[in-house]
């Protein structure tokens, strides 16, 4: 079915719809410009990715770790939200119930509007004392200390996101659990649906009777299970249904 066809059957569900769940990865962020630091872009000076984001990394060498840290701030500062993010952010306060859960941490979907963000795997903005635990949010690029300490106590702050090697925070997850089964409809978004616990939650919300919709430009391992399943980018495919759903803000 073309995305057009899909897009009039979807909207006609959508508008009975009251509790909507999306999850979105890093698919909606590229299309902002955000590097994903894997692979071939996850190279830093001599290293990659999976040998810094680390709590060994951290362990042995903080300094090297937050430099990396504020280089990729330094990238992401400037990127700004697409149209995608800019669909999500409005649908927030046009239906009744909706939630966002991300793997991203860049904060984009914050800087386009969003507010209720579930974000799985933390936020490159955020720091966190090592020593009390406690979060702050902090958007200077360059950090003027590398590395930074506590303002409180003095401790080590690391960046508050999930490294290789932790587990996703266990109240995080369960109420991403909770959102996804608990919604009529979940939009799965520029992610590859192949990353744990993240890609076990369409199907949570299908098992619970949810119509999963599926925005990519490729194929997933995801996208047979989908009621509905979009070749493209979200930044294009948002807008559309968006448009053709034609509902107006609650404010």
């Amino acid at each position: 079915m073309k995305n057009k066809e899909n897009v009039t059957s979807l909207t006609e569900i959508l508008q009975n719809m009251k509790r909507i769940a999306v999850l979105t990865g890093a698919g909606i962020s590229a299309e902002s410009g955000i590097p994903t630091f894997r692979g071939k872009e996850g190279l830093w000076k001599t290293y990659r990715a999976e040998e810094l984001a680390t709590p060994s990394a951290f362990s042995q060498n903080p300094k090297l770790v937050w430099e990396w840290y504020d280089w990729r701030r330094g990238l992401i500062g400037p990127k700004e939200p697409n149209a995608g993010h800019k669909v999500l952010a409005c649908w927030e306060k046009i239906f009744p119930s909706f939630a966002l859960i991300t793997q991203n941490i860049d904060g984009l979907h914050q800087k386009a509007g969003s507010k209720n963000i579930l974000e799985l795997h933390g936020n490159i903005w955020k720091l966190r004392c090592t020593e009390e635990g406690t979060i702050t949010e902090n958007h200077e690029a360059p950090l003027k200390e590398i590395p930074p300490r506590c303002p409180d106590c003095g401790a080590l702050l690391r960046p508050h996101v999930v490294w290789f090697g932790e587990s996703l925070s266990s109240s995080t997850l369960h109420k991403a659990y909770l959102l996804s089964s608990s919604c009529e409809i979940m939009f799965v978004v520029g992610t590859s649906a192949v990353v744990q616990p993240a890609a076990s939650l369409p199907f949570s919300a299908s098992e619970a009777g949810a119509k999963i919709v599926e925005i990519n430009p490729d194929p997933t391992p995801l996208t047979s299970y989908s009621d509905f399943s979009f070749r493209g980018k979200a930044g294009e495919i948002l807008p559309l249904i968006d448009e053709e759903l034609n509902i107006e803000s609650q404010d």
